[in-house]
C-alpha cells in the first residue's frame, strides 16, 4: 500500500514538473522572441521591441512625446522631492543635468533653442535617436524582461553557460543572456537586466560592474549606422564578428585588471554551483523553483514596469543634458584634443602613419560613442577602422551607456567609469589595428 502511495506522489509530482516545465518554457519564448528574434516589418529589421518603440514614435508620437515629457519631469523633480540631490556630489550634479535636460527637451519641442543647437547633430540628434528611443526603450522593454527571467529561463541557462562565463570574464553564467541582450538589442535593455539581477542578489558588485561596463555596448542595429557613416558596409560581415570578438576579448583582459579586479566580489543570492553530473535535473529544478516562488503575474509586471520608469526617468534627461555638453565641449572646446593626449603613445602603437593626428576625435567618443564617426569619415580606412571598432568596443559614453549605468543600482564611481574607458580604448585600438592587418591581408576589408 506504501508503495503505491509513494508512486502515485512520484507520477503526479512528475507530472507537475512536466506542467511547470512546459509553462516556463512558453513564457520564456515570449521573451526569447521580444528580445533575440530580428523581424522584419516594413523593411525594417530588428528585435520586436524595437518595432514596438518604433510605432509608438512614429505613429503615436504625440502619445510618445507626452509620455517621455512626464517620465524626464518626474526624473527631474523626484530628486528634490525626495531630496536625494543632498546625498553626495555626484547625485547633486546629476540631479542637475536631469533639470537640464528636461528643459532642453522642452526648448527643442517647441523649437526655442538657439539655432546652433537646432543643428542636426544636436538637439535633433540627441532628442529623437537618443532620449526619446531610449527613454521608452526602457519601459516597454522592462514589461518584457518579465518572460525573459521572470520564469526560470536565466537560472537554466546560469547552469549550462557557467563553465564558459566564469573563467573568460569571471561572471555567472546568467550573465551571457545580458550580453546577447545588449548585442541584440542595446546597452539600456542590457543594462536593464543587469540592475535587475544585481537587485536580486544573483550578482556581486564587481560582477554587475563587470556585465555594465564590458557587455553593455550598442546595438547590433546602431552598428551598422556606424558602418555606413564610416563607409565600411562593404566590409560588414568582418566589421561585424571583428568588433564583436574585440569587445568581448577587450572584457576579458580588464576584468582581470584594476579597478575591476579590486570590487567586492560576494552577491547577496547567488544561484547554487551546478554539479558536475545531473545538470539538467539541477536546472529545471532551480527553474521550477524561481516559477514557484515568482509573486502573482499582474504584480510581477508591474514590478517590473515600475523598475523601467524610473530607470528611464533617470536615463532620459541625463542623456540630454550629458550628450549636449558632450557635444558643445567637443565641439567648441579643445577638451577632447587634451584628453586625446593620453591616447596619442597608444595610436603610435599601431603603426598607422599620422594616427596621432586623430587622437581627440577618438577622444570624442568618452562624450558620445558616434562623435568618431562623424569626425573620421573622410579619413583612410585604417583610420576609419579603428574608430568605428573603439567606439563600439569601449562601451561607455556619457551621452548614452553612462547615465544608463549611473540610474542602476550598480555601485560604481565616476573614476571606475573614466579608468576602465581609458583601459578599453586602448586595448580595442591596439586589437583593431591587429585585425585590420589581418582583415585587409585576407581580402575581407577593403
Amino acid at each position: 500500500m506504501v508503495n503505491k502511495v509513494s508512486v502515485n506522489a512520484n507520477r503526479e509530482n512528475s507530472s507537475d514538473n512536466r506542467f511547470f516545465l512546459i509553462k516556463i518554457l512558453l513564457l520564456s519564448l515570449v521573451g526569447i522572441f521580444a528580445f533575440f528574434i530580428s523581424i522584419d516589418i516594413g523593411g525594417k529589421e530588428t528585435i520586436l521591441l524595437d518595432h514596438i518603440a518604433g510605432f509608438v514614435i512614429n505613429d503615436l508620437r504625440p502619445l510618445a512625446i507626452t509620455a517621455i515629457l512626464l517620465i524626464m519631469a518626474y526624473g527631474a523633480i523626484s530628486p528634490y522631492v525626495k531630496g536625494q540631490y543632498k546625498t553626495s556630489l555626484s547625485e547633486l550634479i546629476f540631479s542637475i543635468f536631469k533639470v537640464l535636460g528636461f528643459l532642453l527637451a522642452i526648448l527643442y519641442l517647441t523649437k526655442t533653442a538657439p539655432s546652433w543647437a537646432m543643428q542636426p547633430d544636436m538637439l535633433p540628434f540627441l532628442f529623437e535617436k537618443l532620449a526619446l528611443s531610449v527613454g521608452l526603450l526602457i519601459p516597454i522593454g522592462a514589461i518584457a524582461l518579465t518572460f525573459l527571467i521572470g520564469f526560470g529561463l536565466l537560472e537554466f541557462v546560469a547552469v549550462y553557460m557557467e563553465k564558459l562565463m566564469r573563467p573568460l570574464f569571471r561572471t555567472p553564467g546568467a550573465s551571457a543572456i545580458d550580453a546577447v541582450a545588449s548585442f541584440v538589442g542595446s546597452y539600456s535593455i542590457g543594462l536593464l537586466i543587469t540592475d535587475r539581477v544585481f537587485k536580486q542578489g544573483k550578482y556581486s558588485p564587481r560582477e554587475a560592474v563587470i556585465v555594465a561596463t564590458g557587455f553593455s555596448t550598442v546595438s547590433a542595429t546602431f552598428m551598422i549606422i556606424v558602418a555606413k557613416t564610416l563607409d565600411l558596409m562593404g566590409s560588414w560581415n568582418f566589421f561585424f564578428w571583428s568588433t564583436f570578438l574585440i569587445t568581448f576579448a577587450v572584457t576579458t583582459i580588464t576584468v582581470y585588471l584594476p579597478p575591476i579586479s579590486g570590487l567586492d566580489n560576494i552577491a547577496k543570492n547567488p544561484l547554487p554551483e551546478a554539479p558536475k553530473r545531473g545538470r539538467f535535473a539541477h536546472a529545471r529544478a532551480l527553474s521550477i523553483e524561481k516559477y514557484q516562488s515568482n509573486p502573482p503575474f499582474l504584480k510581477l509586471l508591474w514590478d517590473n514596469l515600475k523598475d523601467g520608469l524610473r530607470m528611464s526617468s533617470v536615463v532620459a534627461p541625463s542623456i540630454l543634458a550629458i550628450g549636449f555638453t558632450g557635444l558643445i565641449l567637443s565641439k567648441y572646446t579643445p577638451l577632447f584634443e587634451w584628453l586625446g593626449v593620453v591616447l596619442k603613445p597608444i595610436l603610435m602603437l599601431t603603426g598607422f602613419e599620422n594616427a596621432q593626428e586623430h587622437s581627440g576625435a577618438i577622444a570624442s567618443g568618452l562624450a558620445e560613442m558616434f562623435l568618431p564617426a562623424i569626425l573620421l569619415n573622410e579619413t583612410d580606412l585604417s583610420i576609419r577602422y579603428i574608430a568605428a571598432v573603439t567606439s563600439i568596443g569601449s562601451v561607455l559614453f556619457f551621452s548614452g551607456s553612462v547615465p544608463c549605468i549611473l540610474a542602476t543600482s550598480i555601485p560604481i564611481k565616476i573614476w571606475h567609469i573614466l579608468v576602465i574607458w581609458f583601459i578599453r580604448t586602448a586595448l580595442c585600438l591596439l586589437l583593431a589595428s591587429l585585425a585590420y592587418r589581418i582583415g585587409i591581408i585576407m581580402g575581407w576589408l577593403g
